[in-house]
Parts: structure tokens; C-alpha cells; sequence
């Protein structure tokens, strides 16, 4: 990087010597022109150097960024490059390679005409009613008088409300910019008046290359894998990286080292973590934790390490994808090769299960008042998921349980311990009868993959009538649709798209005596009081005949809610006793029944016409090959 300022210091060594004229790095060799600001920076440069040979000059510019870009810097630049002034040129340039009249005084910050403001401790609308004021007055010497506003998201939203106007007709001798790293806070009617340049964060190939320009200069040895390392714990901020850089020359007593800016950092050897991560994916617990233990000893820290970690799993997934990547200069040799292999032996899936638990991982070990036992919970954690088996592997074993002809095996006359396994059993209907066990997907949750089983068919379940049988059925009335249940009920609301009455009818209603034209029911003590008046009004539109609906003081049935809950109860039941799903539920610890659920109608004939081998000698209940079950 270029240094042509009157402050650059000439002695190399004066960076280290510890004098009274001793400047960090940061300030020393801080940008002074546009040339300078090409690192990481082109489309700024090349917009604003467009716009200035072109002669189209913003009133305002607003630049955003994270912390240590250049966004203050940019700003002083482009001050000095508005009242630009030698004996030869009088004009806007961005050509700012000899020092004009006015460029010492504004890149130090004490030019009359450019007033710095830091709105983060004048954020009222009595400082912004100043500038308002002092805009009228022409600039004292400059060319142009120039506001620069640090921090500007910091003002009061009358304080924006104020400068709107002048904003947007200042005077033509005054121009406007304005810096901040919360572009969301800045009012859109702000935003609507400034060109707006968003400055990027600064790669950590740039900033390694900064570093080697800078420490060429000031003649002080460097390793470059300590450079990478620098560059990575800077995050795209050329000041931070510059700090870090300072602090590590002081750190290795006049050189920075790898194993010094190491130690300074927290950081664990890089190798160290490709080495951790290979434990991982192979599945040794015992290797991995003895790996952290020696780095944790060596002084890393276990957060650190666990952050490693993840961009390593990031590093190696980039990989598979985009084999350039390896190109990096910021990367050491052990990251570039042995990423490589691991990208062509690591499936993705290994790699995203690996990402999603460090990213739980890494703040449970932050906010853990025992980080180090909460990193070692977090690899354990890795190390017992590399034994898992994928998606595939899973539905392979599944389909293991079969002999290979299509026969499921013979389970035993007991579970392993002793005692025999009883039949499932039956589902209970809402009247507490049993009805056959119906052919159902069972639905198992849990950390490992999914597979699927299907379960026994069986005969449907017939509707049995409510009510007393009728000695002369022609002496009542006949509907023009058949109501025997409070299921055909909701069924007419449905057909007739009464939703309201229909969800009315199942959560309160309960059936005590249903016959043609008369209808005796209970209601729960939250039911709406029109329901009585609205169901027979409802019942005799959709019947065609006329019903009597009364309230009785009987209990009567559940309610179809009820009911449906003490079938779904009657089902999780059924599957937790079946031997099958018993098994699948020792396979992958922490899995549980979420659901069961009953297959359409049309796929229960399908699969019935070719029923299953040996189906007439299974137990009613009993999963065979081919059920549907998701884990």
C-alpha cells in the first residue's frame, strides 16, 4: 500500500522503537487517496472516479459498512477530493497523488470547511438546527463547505425530520455525507437523497496482502500462516486486522510467528482441528476428546475450537463444490490438502448433520459456566452421530428384517428378557366395544432417518345403529339421506358447507337417542345456546323431513372430539405393543410415536386385492414387510 502523506514516518523501525512519535499501524498507514482505497473497494472507486470526471457531483453520500472498512476514511478522501487545489489544478479529481492546499489539514480532521460531527453524542435536533444555521455561510478557503456525520442512524428521528429539507436543497457550496453501520435505522426519506455506497468487508486474501505490504516497509519477518490467521480473526475489517497485527509484533517481541499470534488469539492449531475433525467423522470418541484435551491444556480456548470446527465443516463442504476454493491464500497447507480428501470421502449429509449441532453446540459452550465440559457434551455428541446411519442405510435395515423372499421372520415367544409378547390389542370404539385393529402407517420420530412399514390389513369396522331398533320401521319418517350416527350429521354439515355447525356438533354435542325425526342430545356447560334451534333447522333443510332435537338431562355418549382422541389413544397403543416398531424404538434411542394414521380408502382396496404372504397366520395388529412407519 502506498503512503505518500507528509506524516509517513521514514525509519522502518520506528514502529517498534517505542518512541514518543510511535503511531499504530492503523493511523500510520491509513488511506490517503483512492488509489489506496482499491483494496477491497473497486466499485466505489470506479463509480466515484466515473462521476467525477463526468462532472456529476452528489449533494449527499451516505456510506455503510461494518466496523473498520473505511467508512470515516472514505469520507475524509472524498473531502479532499471535492476542494482538491494545487497551482496547476483547481477542481474536483480523484487524481489526489501530490498533496493539494487543503489535503493535510482535512485527512487530520482540523479543516475549517470540514466539519466532522459524531452523531452518536449529538444526536438532538438543537445540533442538527446548528448545521442548518452555518449551511448559509460560504466556506472560508474551500471549495466547498463539507458535513461529515459519523454514526448517523445515532440522530433522533427530529433530528432527521430537521435536515430533511436542507438535505434535499442544500445550498451548492455544501455538500453532505454521511457514515454508518445500521443502514436499516437510517429513515428511508433520508436514504431517498444520498448516493449510497455500500463498502464491503475486505477478503482475507486482500488483507494478507496488506499485512505483507506493511511489514515489508517497516522491515519486520512474518510467517505466513500467521498473516492467514490474523487476516481470518479480522472478519473483513482492515482496522481490527491492523490492531491485531500491532499486538502480535509486540507479542513476538519484534516478529510475528504462527505459534505466538496462536496463543495471543486463543487459536488451535490448525492442523490440530483437521486432526479433531477426522476423530469426529470416524466416529472415535475416545481420540476426539483426547485431542481437545491437548489443546484445551495448550491453551486454546473450547469455543474457539468448536468455532474452528464449523468453518472447517464449511471449508470441506466448499470444497465439493467449488474446488477453486482451495486456491485461498489465507488457507495453510493442511487446510487445502487434507480439505480435499475429506470433501471427496465425506458425504454432504455427514457434513450438514456436523454443521447443525455445532451451531447448537458453539453457544451452549459459550454461556456454559463450565465451557470446556460443554465443548466435550458437544463432541461426544458429533462422535455418537457419526455411527448413525444415513436415510438409505436405515431403509436397508429395515428391509433386513425381511428373509430376502418376502417373508417376515418368526418373532420370538419373547423380547429378550424373559417375558412373552402379548398379542396388541384391539382398538376400543367410543362405546367401549373392541373393533378389529385397522391396517394403519405408524409415524416414529427421532433423531435417526426414516424408513417406512405397512400394517396389517384388516376388516373395516361396521357402524353400528344407535338407538332402539324400531318394531314398525314404515310408521317413521324417512329421510332422503340416512342418519344414523352423529358422524352422518357432521358428514351433511361438510356436504352442505356449514363448517361453523359442524365444529359446533363435535366438541359439544353428546348423543344420547337417535332416531328418523328425533334426536335426543346433551350438551357440555360451553356450548352456544342456539345450537339446539340451529340443528333441527339445519337437520329438516337437509332431510327433507321433520325432527325433534331434545335436550336431555342423560350423559349421554362422548363427543366425536372425545371419541376420535380415545381411537388415536387406542392406536398409539396398538403400535407401542407391536414387536416391530418395539424394535425400531430400541434401534434409535430417544425415538417416540408422534402419530398414527389410517391409509385412504382407495389404497386399502389396492393393497388388498394382492394380500401379503403368509397374512392369514400373522396376529391381528401385527406389522408386516412393507408397512408404511416413518422414524
Amino acid at each position: 500500500m502506498s503512503d505518500t502523506g507528509p506524516t509517513q514516518t521514514s525509519t522502518p523501525t520506528s514502529s517498534i522503537s517505542g518512541g514518543n512519535g510511535y503511531r499504530v499501524l492503523a493511523r500510520k498507514y491509513r488511506p490517503k487517496d483512492f488509489s489506496d482505497l482499491m483494496v477491497g473497494q473497486e466499485p466505489m472507486v470506479r463509480t466515484l472516479t466515473n462521476a467525477f470526471e463526468t462532472g456529476r457531483i452528489a449533494q449527499a453520500y451516505m456510506l455503510t459498512g461494518v466496523r473498520g472498512v473505511g467508512k470515516t476514511t472514505t469520507a475524509r478522501i472524498l473531502a479532499r477530493a471535492l476542494n482538491y487545489k494545487t497551482p496547476e489544478i483547481d477542481k474536483p479529481t480523484i487524481d489526489l497523488r501530490i498533496p493539494g492546499e487543503h489535503c493535510q489539514a482535512i485527512m487530520e480532521g482540523r479543516h475549517v470547511d470540514v466539519i466532522e460531527m459524531d452523531a452518536a453524542s449529538h444526536t438532538g435536533i438543537d445540533d442538527i438546527r446548528e448545521i442548518i444555521e452555518q449551511v448559509r455561510y460560504r466556506p472560508v478557503s474551500a471549495r466547498y463547505k463539507v458535513y461529515i456525520i459519523d454514526e448517523v442512524h445515532m440522530l433522533s428521528t427530529q433530528a432527521f425530520n430537521g435536515l430533511l429539507k436542507t438535505l434535499e436543497e442544500p445550498p451548492e457550496h455544501v455538500k453532505f455525507i454521511f457514515a454508518t453501520t445500521e443502514i436499516r435505522k437510517v429513515p428511508i426519506t433520508v436514504l431517498s437523497r444520498c448516493q449510497r455506497f455500500d463498502l464491503r468487508r475486505i477478503s482475507s486474501a486482500d488483507l494478507v496482502g496488506l499485512f505483507t505490504t506493511i511489514l515489508e516497509k517497516e522491515g519486520i519477518p512474518a510467517e505466513p500462516e500467521a498473516l492467514a490467521m490474523i487476516a481470518r480473526a479480522a472478519e473483513g475489517s482492515a482496522r481490527d486486522g491492523l490492531s491485531l497485527l500491532d499486538q502480535s509484533i509486540a507479542h513476538g517481541g519484534g516478529s510475528v510467528l504462527a505459534e505466538t499470534v496462536r496463543g495471543m488469539l486463543g487459536l488451535a492449531d490448525r492442523a490440530r482441528i483437521v486432526d479433531l475433525f477426522e476423530h469426529i467423522v470416524r466416529g472415535d470418541v475416545k481420540a476426539a476428546l483426547s485431542e481437545f484435551g491437548a489443546q484445551y491444556e495448550a491453551g486454546a480456548n473450547p469455543v474457539v475450537v468448536l468455532t474452528d470446527l464449523a468453518d472447517f465443516t464449511h471449508l470441506v463442504t466448499r470444497f465439493k463444490y467449488i474446488p477453486d476454493a482451495a486456491n485461498d491464500p489465507s488457507l495453510s497447507e493442511v487446510e487445502r490438502v487434507r480439505g480435499r480428501e475429506f470433501a471427496d470421502s465425506v458425504a454432504v449429509s455427514t457434513l450438514s448433520r456436523i454443521w447443525q449441532m455445532l451451531l447448537k453446540g458453539i453457544p451452549e459452550a459459550e454461556n456454559s459456566s463450565r465451557p470446556a465440559g460443554a465443548a466435550e457434551m458437544v463432541l461426544i455428541r458429533l462422535t455418537h452421530a457419526a455411527h448413525l446411519p444415513s436415510p438409505e442405510d436405515a431403509a436397508r435395515r429395515l428391509a433386513d428384517f425381511s428373509n430376502g423372499d418376502g417373508q417376515r421372520p418368526v418373532p420370538s415367544s419373547n423380547n429378550g428378557g424373559g417375558r412373552p409378547v402379548s398379542p396388541p390389542p384391539s382398538p376400543v370404539n367410543a362405546r367401549g366395544t373392541e373393533m378389529p385393529a385397522p391396517r394403519v402407517p405408524v409415524e416414529v420420530s427421532g433423531r435417526g432417518p426414516t424408513a417406512l412399514l405397512q400394517a396389517v390389513p384388516n376388516p373395516e369396522p361396521h357402524e353400528m345403529p344407535v338407538g332402539r331398533a324400531e318394531e314398525h320401521p314404515a310408521e317413521k319418517p324417512v329421510p332422503k339421506v340416512p342418519v344414523n350416527s352423529l358422524s352422518d350429521i357432521a358428514d351433511l354439515c361438510s356436504k352442505n358447507r356449514d363448517p361453523k355447525l359442524k365444529a359446533l356438533l363435535r366438541n359439544f354435542v353428546r348423543l344420547v337417542k337417535l332416531e328418523p325425526g328425533r334426536l335426543e342430545i346433551n350438551l357440555s356447560g360451553d356450548a352456544p345456546r342456539s345450537l339446539v334451534n340451529d340443528l333441527q333447522r339445519r337437520l329438516e333443510e337437509w332431510t327433507d323431513i321433520r325432527w325433534m332435537v331434545i335436550l336431555s338431562r342423560e350423559a349421554g355418549e362422548a363427543t366425536l372430539v372425545e371419541a376420535d382422541n380415545t381411537a388415536r389413544e387406542a392406536r398409539l397403543t396398538d403400535a407401542r405393543a407391536d414387536p416391530d416398531v418395539a424394535a425400531i424404538l430400541a434401534q434409535f434411542p430417544g425415538a417416540k410415536i408422534t402419530d398414527v394414521r389410517i391409509r385412504a380408502a382407495e389404497e386399502e382396496t389396492e393393497t388388498e386385492e394382492v394380500p401379503a404372504p403368509a397374512a392369514a397366520e400373522s396376529e391381528e395388529g401385527d406389522i408386516l414387510p412393507g408397512d408404511d412407519i416413518v422414524l
